[in-house]
């Protein structure tokens, strides 16, 4: 089983994944167009978040970070008067610390995530989504910036002009992306922001014609008019995307065969089906274990 992952709505859908299938089982392509060096070290929220589910560590109250961490070094460095754009825990710091060490001493993003995920007990197979650096990069009315001092600096506050994928030009298929694709005859996208955190991985050099003769099924983060969470309306509209599941199906273009919608979105439900995708319903809010089992268990009944 193959999942495109970005770092909130997918990883919930992951929990239900695994509550059905062997975490050996699944293999997770992540998006890595939001890390960022943070105080000499490399932070890859998607890809942490992904690697502290399988771990047994994500705090699912935040889906973020390790649970019940501390945040004493960050706290030092702000006292000192070191900015963070991010808040790390300590734990957590710890994870970038390892992966960083890795890539210094000449490991590729591939193999670093490999290894931090296998030391801190991750039975998934995590992959970036490429090995050379990609930012998505958000235009606004305050200037260009990348997404995390957006998202997380500013709040999300200004207005959206555009979203580029920073470097996406420069990425080719790794060699273990374009081997976990070959053996599976279905890829899952999960229900993650289509402009920031599914569209980087899509735009990775080759990746389109790749998985586009699987069995696509995606997951929409939409009801209705309005995003799940994040910032994905703002994005979308910013991109001339209709803030819909319409819009989001029409993001995936080309690639989707079966497209589930929230089981309340009766727009999702009549518009996407004029596109000629099959339409399934279900209930897509994952507030708990086991809605997420449940809607896992539509999901895997659209696999062939």
């Amino acid at each position: 089983m193959l999942v495109l992952s970005g770092g909130t709505g997918t990883p919930k859908l992951l929990g239900g994944l695994r509550q059905l299938v062997p975490d050996e089982d699944i293999t997770v392509v992540v998006n890595t167009a939001e890390d960022l060096w943070v105080s000499g070290n490399l932070v890859c929220p998607d890809i942490d978040t992904v690697t502290y589910l399988f771990a047994g560590l994500l705090d699912t109250d935040k889906w973020w970070g390790i649970a019940q961490d501390t945040y004493h070094t960050h706290e030092a460095l702000t006292s000192a008067g070191h900015d963070e754009v991010l808040r790390l825990g300590d734990r957590d710091r710890g994870t970038h610390i390892m992966r960083s060490e890795f890539i210094r001493q000449g490991a590729s993003l591939t193999e670093a995530i490999e290894r931090t995920a296998r030391m801190l007990g991750a039975g998934a197979n995590i992959l970036p989504m490429c090995d050379e650096p990609v930012s998505s990069m958000i235009t606004t009315d305050s200037g260009t910036m990348h997404f995390q001092d957006f998202w997380v600096g500013q709040r999300g506050k200004p207005e959206v002009l555009g979203v580029e994928y920073q470097g996406a030009e420069n990425t080719t298929i790794t060699d273990a992306i374009r081997q976990a694709v070959e053996r599976e005859d279905n890829i899952i996208i999960g229900p993650s922001n289509p402009i920031t955190s599914i569209g980087p991985i899509l735009a990775v050099k080759g990746m389109i014609e790749l998985i586009g003769s699987k069995h696509v099924v995606a997951v929409s983060p939409i009801i209705g008019c309005e995003p799940v969470s994040g910032p994905a309306g703002k994005l979308m509209s910013a991109c001339g995307c209709e803030v819909s599941s319409r819009g989001v199906a029409q993001c995936y273009e080309g690639l989707l065969d079966v497209f589930v919608v929230d089981e309340r979105d009766g727009l999702g439900l009549r518009d996407v089906g004029d596109m000629g995708v099959a339409v399934v319903s279900a209930d897509t809010m994952m507030t708990s274990a086991g809605k997420s089992k449940a809607l896992a268990e539509v999901v895997m009944e659209q696999l062939v």
